[in-house]
């Protein structure tokens, strides 16, 4: 099972590089500032979804391993992150 899991992490970590070099490869085609920002700002929709599917993969894998305690603390550790990384407005 174990290799199962790191498979599918290595999986989608492999497929959001690709989509990173495309992208970046498709703004270098495309020459423009607007055109850069569009597929940027797409890009880090992606990123937190990306993070979420190779943690919760994780998690579920060690799920059996490990105490409740800890798995809550590696959700949490999750949480925040993406929390503390959130980009938020200023009035």
């Amino acid at each position: 099972m174990e290799r199962k899991v790191l498979a599918q992490i290595a999986m989608v970590r492999a497929i959001s590089g690709i989509l990173e070099i495309s992208a970046a490869l498709i703004i270098l085609r495309l020459r423009g500032i607007e055109a850069a920002l569009r597929i940027n700002a797409l890009l880090g929709l992606i990123g937190p979804l990306v993070f979420l599917a190779v943690s919760a993969l994780g998690i579920m894998a060690l799920a059996v391993k490990v105490s409740l305690f800890k798995i809550i603390l590696l959700v949490a550790g999750a949480c925040f992150i993406l929390w503390g990384t959130r980009s938020y407005k200023r009035d």
